[in-house]
């Protein structure tokens, strides 16, 4: 299995720089940076290739809708060639909240959108001229819109690489289906191991029928909060809040994907309650009503030999790769506890 850190979105990102390097030395294979409606994720990334030399680099992620998917192509072309090849595109939809809320673009066809963007950025990555006439996107614009004078275009540079790995965040059946057919990694959130198959097994059967074998095995990248130690149950209370912001505040009421999942983790009435308290304005009591059970069965919290079974059970659902959130006090106890996973993971 795989380690990898996941960079908050909130700041701090030169100190989070020289902790990514602290975390290459020490043997970790990957880096995300996310973005939501933070700073980029791009510009982020290109300051972590320089300070970096081996770790791979990726978006976890960066949403569809505000970028074309020709823009989404040169800028993976050109992070996978400051970074050596090191880069990985990780995207998603995001959601209506974000998209519409802070982009002022229309949450729409999200899995008609998503399969064009992947097509149209490996015809970028390729060096094609990119000629393509989907139904969400057409390249170049057809005649009866702009001014006719446009013509089908390849990327100046030579990629360093003609298909640079795709990870696709999908949480509903229909994305994590169409994830498994054409990504290279797939990206969920929350993920209970022993509940996985139940929730995602027949979508990701279903999609993995139709994947084509030069794609290889679906990578999939897994995140969790971590600590490692005796005494540190204490921890698991500092992973609620997010927990009670996605399930509570991702979205309105029947549209926001985190309370579906938790809701089909067998969780609804509990989701429910959560959102009624966000939404509310009550985010402590919101925070307090997160159960420990689901807590404890998403995230890498505890002693080295109850971490190790956790490791053990994500494994046996099909993890590839961990990305962790270490819960910790300071740099010093973050470092310790990532190194304490590679030589678990190892």
């Amino acid at each position: 299995m795989r380690t990898g850190i996941f960079l908050s979105y909130a700041g701090g990102f030169r100190e989070a720089a020289d902790q990514v390097v602290e975390f290459e030395k020490i043997g970790v294979d990957i880096a995300l940076v996310a973005e939501a409606y933070s700073y980029d994720a791009i510009s982020q990334l290109g300051y972590l290739a320089a300070k970096t030399s081996t770790i791979e680099l990726g978006t976890g992620v960066v949403p569809i809708y505000p970028r074309t998917p020709t823009l989404l192509g040169m800028t993976a072309a050109g992070l996978d060639y400051v970074s050596d090849g090191r880069f990985r595109l990780g995207i998603g939809t995001s959601g209506p909240q974000v998209m519409e809320g802070f982009h002022g673009v229309p949450f729409d066809a999200p899995l008609g959108r998503t399969r064009e963007v992947v097509e149209i950025c490996r015809q970028v990555w390729r060096r094609e001229k990119i000629s393509y006439d989907g139904k969400h996107y057409q390249i170049p614009l057809p005649e009866g819109r702009g001014t006719g004078l446009g013509k089908p275009l390849r990327l100046i540079n030579h990629p360093v690489r003609e298909r640079i790995p795709i990870t696709i965040a999908a949480l509903g059946p229909k994305n994590v289906e169409l994830t498994a057919e054409i990504a290279e990694g797939w990206q969920p959130v929350f993920y209970y191991p022993e509940k996985a198959d139940a929730v995602w097994g027949d979508a990701l059967r279903a999609g993995s029928a139709k994947r084509d074998p030069e794609l290889g095995p679906l990578d999939v990248m897994v995140s969790a909060s971590l600590a490692i130690g005796e005494n540190l149950e204490d921890r698991l209370a500092w992973a609620k809040p997010q927990l009670a912001l996605y399930i509570g505040g991702m979205g309105a009421r029947g549209q926001n994907f985190y309370h579906k999942l938790a809701t089909r983790y067998g969780f609804g009435a509990v989701a429910d309650h959560i959102q009624d308290l966000f939404l509310a304005g009550k985010k402590q009591e919101a925070i307090d009503a997160v159960p420990d059970e689901l807590v404890r069965n998403t995230s890498l919290v505890g002693p080295r030999g109850f971490v190790k079974e956790r490791l053990a059970a994500y494994a046996e659902a099909g993890v590839t790769t961990m990305l962790v959130h270490p819960l910790a006090s300071d740099d010093r106890e973050a470092v310790a506890f990532v190194e304490e996973l590679v030589s678990l993971t190892s």
